[in-house]
This record gives structure tokens, sequence and C-alpha cells, in this order.
């Protein structure tokens, strides 16, 4: 029986579809900066519709934007690498002291309140310290180019995401109008309205996501800055700032922030000392920004399960590397607005109506 003009046009799509999937999957580890730079352009594009609004010419509002972004991105890392380099200094004067600290109070402490028989052998530990901290800081030039020669591949895919996403980022705010305008040519005219609104909801739904992070990024920076000046933290504001910035990555933000501030507060105020306060305060923020805080600001519609955020985490880092991880709760809210939308297909059809 010979197929109908329709039958053959739904078979030629379906091939050309699954063509393109392929072609996703194989050239994934080149698309990553492309579609990096596609996300951020997403994200970018009001304040340079703003800035464009505001009668700046559409080419130069991407090129401050761009430029704001960057120098966001290096006050970050103006913020990050000091806080390491100290602590790794501090590790380095103060870690005899600490161990013996640690295996005369905080382990006897632990073993005593929760009957444990843990012990530390001090000079093992030294001795693999002192190999982990050997010329951190002077070697990094050396040890750059021992990953570039070990993996060619690997080094260019870090220079092109680096190098490129900033061109690809210009280029995509520069022609964003015109790029989603030729976009909805591609959509069949009788899927038009039904693929507005679910982008209508996925750009409500951003829009409510970003302005409420934000907002909690900014409480939580001035909630750990301010306790961690009456703990009497000498650094404070770098860790309180960093750790309220971490917040957007899920889980590994909180745990970076906690690690740097328990850290110094041992090094500092002694393990007990530094155990306790760096507990407090990590332990109040996370209940106050899991309990008021995001479903204040950010909004219940938002809440994914923790299952499901760390499947994002695992999901989109694998695809997306670093950048995939940092955008994994937002993708995983845009990934929750199709799936519902399935859902709610899949019970109104006629199959899932059949008795």
């Amino acid at each position: 029986m010979p197929l109908t003009e329709r039958q053959r046009q739904t078979a030629l799509w379906t091939v050309v579809a699954a063509l393109l999937a392929w072609a996703l999957v194989v050239l994934g580890p080149i698309l990553t900066p492309f579609a990096a730079a596609a996300i951020l352009a997403y994200i970018l594009a009001p304040p340079v519709r703003w800035l464009q609004a505001h009668r700046i010419p559409r080419l130069a509002a991407a090129l401050l934007v761009i430029l704001l972004a960057l120098l966001a991105l290096l006050a970050i890392l103006l913020i990050l690498v000091p806080i390491t380099q100290q602590e790794i200094a501090l590790i380095r004067r103060q870690f005899p002291a600490l161990a013996a600290s640690i295996s005369e109070r905080l382990l006897p402490w632990l073993n005593q309140t929760f009957g444990l028989t843990l012990k530390l052998d001090i000079a093992s530990l030294r001795e693999w310290l002192a190999g982990q901290l050997a010329g951190s800081g002077e070697d990094w030039l050396a040890t750059l180019l021992g990953y570039a020669k070990s993996g060619w591949g690997a080094a260019l895919q870090v220079i092109g995401t680096v190098f490129l996403v900033p061109v690809v980022l210009f280029y995509l705010l520069t022609d964003w109008p015109e790029l989603v305008a030729r976009s909805r040519t591609l959509i069949p005219p009788r899927w038009v309205a039904p693929i507005d609104e679910v982008l209508d909801e996925t750009d409500a739904l951003l829009g409510q996501y970003l302005r409420g992070q934000l907002l909690v990024m900014l409480s939580l920076a001035a909630w750990f800055s301010i306790a961690l000046l009456v703990a009497g933290f000498e650094l404070w504001l770098p860790i309180g700032v960093l750790s309220g910035l971490l917040i957007f990555i899920p889980y590994l933000g909180f745990a970076t922030g906690f690690a740097f501030a328990l850290v110094a507060g041992m090094l500092q105020l002694g393990p007990l000392a530094g155990l306790a306060w760096v507990s407090a305060i990590y332990g109040i923020a996370q209940a106050v920004e899991s309990t008021w805080l995001t479903p204040r600001l950010v909004g219940e519609r938002i809440g994914l399960h923790p299952v499901a955020v760390i499947f994002a985490l695992l999901a989109f880092g694998s695809l997306f590397g670093f950048v995939g991880v940092l955008l994994a709760l937002p993708l995983a809210a845009i990934t929750a607005v199709g799936l519902r939308r399935l859902l709610a297909a899949w019970q109104a059809s006629e199959f899932y109506g059949r008795g």
C-alpha cells in the first residue's frame, strides 16, 4: 500500500529531526560555547532592551552590558583568588598547631560525645599536605603547560569557551530581535499559539527566578558578612560576599562557602570555636534560606524536588560543563514547564482516556 503525502512528509521530517539530534550529540563539545552564549544572551537581553529604549544604540547597549557582566565576573574572581591565597598561606603557617589542636581537643570531644574512635596521623597528614601545597601559586605556568601537552583537545575547548563565548554573545545580543523573529517563522502556523503560551510561561518563570535569586544572594551575603565579622573573622567581607554569591549554584555553592569559612575559622579561632561558629552561622543561613527566603522571594512555582535539582546539576554539568552547573536550576525550571505541558497533553489524549 503506497504511503500518502502526509505519511511521507511525517517520515521525512522524523528522519531530519533524528539527524539533527545525532548531530547535536556528536558536536556537543563544539556547541558548548554557543549554547552557553545563547543562554547568557537570553539572560542579558532585557537590560540591552532597556538601554535601547533609553535611546542608546543597540550595538553600544550590547557592548556595555557584556562589559558590565565581565566586570562582575572579574570582581568575583578578585574576591576568590585572594581568599584562596591567604588560606593556603595560613594553612602552611599554622597547620602544625592546628593538627595538634585537632588531635588533642577536637577528636577527644567527638569521640566522647558520639562514642567514636577517631584518630589522626599527624605525620602522614603533614607530609601529604606539604606535597599538595608545595609550590602552589608559583608553578601554575608549568601546570598549565603540562595540562595542554597531555590533552590539547580539552585545552582548546577551555580556550574556546573563554574567548568564544563573549564574541558569540555580542553578536547574539546585537541581532537578538531578528533571531527571535526568524525562529518564529520556522514554527508551523497551527503550533504558534500553544508554543507562544509555553514560551510566555517559561519567560515569566525565569524572570521571577532571576529577580528572586538575586535578592536571596544579596540577603545571604549581608548575613554572612555581618555574622563572620561578629565572630571575629579577619576575612569576614570576602568570605561573606563569596558565600552569598555562590548560593546561585545549588548545594555546591553553599558547600564551597562553608568550606572556605570553616578552614579560616579553624585556623584563626581554633578547631572547636571555628567549627562551632561556622556551623551556627551557615546552619542558620541554610534554614532561613530554605524555609523563608527562597519560598518568599523566588516563589513556590520554581520549587523543584531536591532529587530533581541534583539530577539537573549532574545532567547539565555533563552537557555544558561548569556553565551548565551554573545554569542548572533555571534550565531545570524550563524543562519542568515543558514536562508539565507534555503531561497535560498526555492526560488529555484519546489514547490515555480510552477505556
